[in-house]
């Protein structure tokens, strides 16, 4: 079952199992706080096995688009549609967040985007990367980097 994420009252829970719970439970509040003021939508999260199929559909792009396995088990996933996007985001236990941005217009911008939380060390799987630094009130210092989706999903 999904639940709306609060950015005011950040919790952990879902995430307990994460060593860095607490900046990751910040991250998932960051952008839930995005979504709220930029899009007037309610960021909702449910567990990893109660969203299988945008969770299928994040791993075959990671896979086909660049051979990345992600070594962590997923938390907590959600998927949603905005102003003609296709979002997703799965929070793993390692402390990791990855999201596809998937414009449906054809002429869109397409991307994969990880943030890793902070405390956590890159994931090897993700070596390859370099990782530009933001300050967040809600999650600390957030590591980023993306690339850009090529084929048809």
């Amino acid at each position: 079952m999904r639940q709306v994420v609060d950015f005011t009252d950040v919790s952990t829970e879902g995430l307990e199992s994460s060593p860095v719970a607490p900046a990751l439970a910040g991250l998932r509040a960051n952008e839930a706080r995005y979504f709220k003021n930029k899009y007037d939508h309610d960021f909702a999260t449910a567990p990893a096995a109660e969203e299988q199929e945008a969770l299928d559909w994040v791993s075959r792009i990671l896979a086909d688009e660049r051979g990345i396995v992600i070594a962590s088990p997923a938390l907590e996933v959600t998927s949603f549609e905005v102003d003609g996007i296709r979002m997703a985001y799965v929070f793993y236990e390692s402390g990791l967040s990855i999201n596809v941005m998937y414009t449906i217009d054809d002429a869109g911008k397409r991307a994969v985007g990880f943030k890793l939380s902070d405390g956590m060390e890159v994931p090897e799987e993700l070596s390859n990367f370099k990782f530009a630094r933001q300050k967040s009130k809600l999650a600390g210092t957030i590591r980023g980097s993306y690339f850009v989706i090529k084929g048809t999903y």
